[in-house]
């Protein structure tokens, strides 16, 4: 993210407050940039122009009320039908992008939920990612649209971080031919 935005304040909320805090000390040394752990979620999120929730939490851990106008989510964790880091709320009041439609469609219960309560239907999917890198299907159109990003996980994803950071990996023997 510090890549594309210029990241002045991070935040973060987990549970247990020891691992919070063993993370917050490592990243802030690492990137060189505080980061706080905060009490709560909410306080967390509170005014947060980028939120990143990577939990593997079956109930809502973000609520759509506490998602400041103009805020960007993405929701990395929760990959399965049942379980969910969004709350509905937090889903209907935003533009919601995917990696894959078809992932979304059949894993994402960040998306599966709300649409299985009658909250949202297919189209709530504005796009995926790759459409909106090739200009196919816009973005934010408006400063305070809330916009959402699920992630699932593609190996494609991986291939190209991977390739960004080319030369800066190891190689780790699996079994099998390294060709």
């Amino acid at each position: 993210m510090r890549v594309v935005r210029d990241v002045r304040r991070v935040r973060v909320f987990s549970v247990p407050r020891d691992e919070a805090k063993s993370f917050g000390e490592r990243e802030s040394q690492w990137h060189g940039l505080e980061v706080e752990v905060m009490e709560t979620a909410e306080a967390a999120v509170e005014g947060a122009d980028i939120i990143c929730t990577v939990t593997t939490s079956k109930e809502p851990v973000l609520m759509g009320r506490w998602v400041a106008p103009g805020a960007h989510i993405n929701a990395v964790g929760a990959c399965s039908p049942a379980d969910r880091e969004l709350d509905t709320e937090a889903v209907v009041k935003s533009r919601l992008y995917a990696d894959s439609r078809q992932a979304m469609l059949a894993e994402a219960g960040d998306f599966l939920i709300p649409r299985g309560e009658g909250a949202v239907g297919e189209e709530h999917i504005v796009g995926e990612l790759g459409e909106v890198l090739t200009g196919k299907t816009p973005g934010r159109t408006e400063p305070g649209q809330i916009t959402l990003f699920k992630s699932l996980g593609l190996a494609v994803e991986d291939l190209a971080a991977a390739h960004l950071d080319a030369g800066k990996g190891a190689w780790v023997e699996m079994g099998g031919k390294r060709e």
